[in-house]
């Protein structure tokens, strides 16, 4: 039986949402046989940031069309650097998040741990940098872009 919002072909699951990420079907579907190690990096939004204290709400804006080939391209890379990785998830929610909600999700799997955590942390490193997704926060004092902004990269090979 599959797992519900999963693809039902292929190893990667990817996605941007607008509705709470689907955390556990994400993890139970990223379980393979052949993989003994899942590492799961699940961000959420927190109650301050940089300057700010008392953020209430998030608001993720993204450009749509771009997000998912990005991603499709981050995972296309992973798999070169890591070409035992099996199952992996990349999913970003859009809108507007409270404190506490899961913002961004990462699941990789593999047959060790080694390349699964190596793997995990150069996708969430990498998907900050280059997804074209931004954060409107709303605080104690006022509203605002989130202060950690950068222009949006390309995935690179090295």
């Amino acid at each position: 039986m599959g797992v519900v919002g999963a693809p039902t072909q292929g190893d990667d699951w990817i996605a941007l949402l607008d509705r709470p990420l689907p955390v556990e079907q994400a993890m139970r579907w990223s379980l393979r046989p052949d993989c003994g190690a899942q590492v799961v990096f699940n961000g959420t939004v927190r109650d301050h940031a940089e300057g700010r204290t008392g953020v209430s709400l998030v608001e993720y804006e993204a450009y749509a069309e771009q997000v998912e080939p990005r991603l499709a391209q981050l995972a296309a890379e992973a798999r070169r650097r890591w070409p035992s990785l099996g199952r992996l998830v990349l999913l970003h929610r859009q809108g507007e998040l409270a404190v506490g909600e899961c913002s961004v999700l990462v699941v990789v799997s593999a047959p060790h741990r080694g390349e699964a955590f190596e793997a995990a942390r150069w996708c969430i490193d990498t998907l900050k940098d280059t997804a074209p997704i931004w954060k409107r926060e709303v605080w104690d004092a006022g509203a605002g872009w989130g202060t950690g902004a950068r222009p949006v990269d390309e995935v690179s090979r090295s």
